[in-house]
């Protein structure tokens, strides 16, 4: 068995989310067992259709999902999203570790660490404890310095230019 390594897809750029997929293909591509769950995320994507249909390797742990950006959020509101996070984040693990998983994506898990709706301290053990074989990918913006150094590999993706800048909306099949 190989040893699993930890990765970080980081920055202010399109297309962390799409790394990490196109890794978790590769993955089950050769017949690996991935497990991927999403943080902060509005529900069905086209990365997830496209995962679907990859069912005997490519595996969804679905939660759920985030109907408003953060800030526009009330206490209440962050509360439940905080209780969710953290309680899916140890249901993943649990799920990826018991039912022997090669691959764990952890989509937006650092911005959900950022906002403290996931516990930086719960993911440092988990990282730090993890099975011997276990590869984990972990995207989001500004990681926290802990997880870089954790970290075996560490991608920025950096924004040059966006569409969205010039007021074109997110497309389906393109950012959604």
């Amino acid at each position: 068995m190989d040893q699993g390594l930890i990765h970080i897809y980081c920055g202010d750029g399109k297309g962390k989310t799409t790394a990490a997929m196109g890794l978790g293909m590769r993955a089950a591509g050769r017949k690996k067992k991935v497990l991927l769950t999403q943080f902060l995320k509005s529900g069905r994507t086209g990365e997830l259709a496209s995962i679907e249909k990859l069912d005997e390797y490519f595996h969804i742990f679905e939660g759920k999902p985030v109907n408003k950006f953060v800030w526009n959020m009330n206490y209440e509101e962050k509360a439940v999203t905080k209780d969710e996070h953290g309680s899916r984040f140890r249901k993943v693990v649990d799920k990826a570790i018991d039912e022997d998983y090669d691959m764990l994506i952890l989509d937006e898990s650092i911005a959900s660490i950022n906002l403290e709706f996931i516990d930086l301290n719960e993911v440092i053990s988990f990282l730090k404890n993890k099975p011997y074989g276990l590869e984990v990918i972990m995207t989001g913006r500004n990681p926290k310095e802990e997880l870089i150094d954790l970290a075996d590999y560490v991608s920025e993706i950096k924004c040059v230019k966006h569409p969205y800048e010039k007021g074109i909306p997110s497309r389906i099949g393109i950012e959604k």
